[in-house]
């Protein structure tokens, strides 16, 4: 069974404390770029949402069109949340379902039907997974063809390192021509990367809980578990600010200092290819 720290009660008030908590989607610097990984239109689709913490994601799929929404997480906390925040009268399209995404039977993906979903989502949930090739293999499974996974994670340039943060260092400038006296020296802080290659359990300290649990896997990994489903890579994108991205919202001012130093999340979108049985 994947770990469940989200229902101790001390790291479900931190979770519940974050920017991204508190204003959802208005909260995750990542979504607008996201969102662009998203079909056209999800018009009448059928959408299961994987890892839907608070629901936010399963909302917005209903409200911008899905006739099915179907959230799975393994905390019953989150799963509380989701319900107080989903109107039954609003969203009668979606449901909310606990579920092991580590399991070999996740409830509404391994008992749905082939080729009866539109989209599977997962935002910022794989990297706690251990089986995660055998859940790829079941989105494919139940994805219609031409049907889309979208997903986010940690990028693995973060879950590297076994000892997470920021370190500060000095340098010499590197820019500074030869013989041209004592080189300057520059404050930095970077992200030291550690054991890249090195795949499996990392244990961290984040949000006051020590030994929290995620999975730590390179990019050729992910990508190559993707088109072993059988699925085509059709978005890629190593998530880090861009120039201007972060401007005009405060609340996210520590950012630019931390995150234009490294790419914080990977995002993907596979597809199944229109042919495929």
């Amino acid at each position: 069974m994947a770990q469940n720290i989200y229902d101790t009660p001390e790291f479900f008030t931190n979770y519940s404390n974050l920017l991204r908590s508190q204003k959802g989607l208005d909260g995750a610097p990542e979504w607008p770029r996201l969102q662009t990984f998203l079909p056209g239109s999800l018009q009448g689709s059928r959408v299961l949402d994987l890892g839907c913490g608070f629901g936010w994601y399963t909302r917005w799929f209903h409200e911008h069109g899905a006739a099915s929404v179907h959230g799975l997480d393994v905390s019953q906390n989150m799963l509380d949340r989701a319900r107080e925040m989903t109107d039954p009268e609003t969203y009668k399209g979606i449901t909310y379902l606990r579920a092991d995404l580590d399991s070999k039977d996740i409830p509404l993906l391994t008992d749905a039907g082939d080729g009866s979903v539109d989209m599977v989502f997962s935002s910022l949930a794989l990297h706690y997974l251990v089986n995660l090739q055998e859940l790829l293999a079941q989105a494919y499974r139940v994805l219609k063809p031409g049907g889309t996974f979208v997903f986010s994670v940690e990028h693995p340039i973060v879950t590297a390192p076994r000892v997470m943060g920021m370190i500060d260092v000095q340098i010499k400038d590197p820019r500074q021509a030869a013989g041209e006296g004592e080189s300057e020296v520059l404050q930095r802080k970077i992200w030291p990367l550690w054991d890249y290659q090195v795949e499996g359990l990392r244990e961290t300290n984040w949000l006051g809980a020590d030994g929290v649990h995620k999975q730590h896997r390179t990019v050729t990994t992910y990508i190559n578990l993707l088109l072993g489903a059988g699925f085509a890579l059709t978005g890629f994108d190593e998530w880090c600010p861009r120039e201007g991205e972060l401007d005009g919202r405060p609340e996210w001012v520590n950012l630019r200092e931390k995150e234009m130093v490294k790419p914080t999340f990977l995002l993907v979108r596979a597809t199944k290819s229109k042919g495929a049985v």
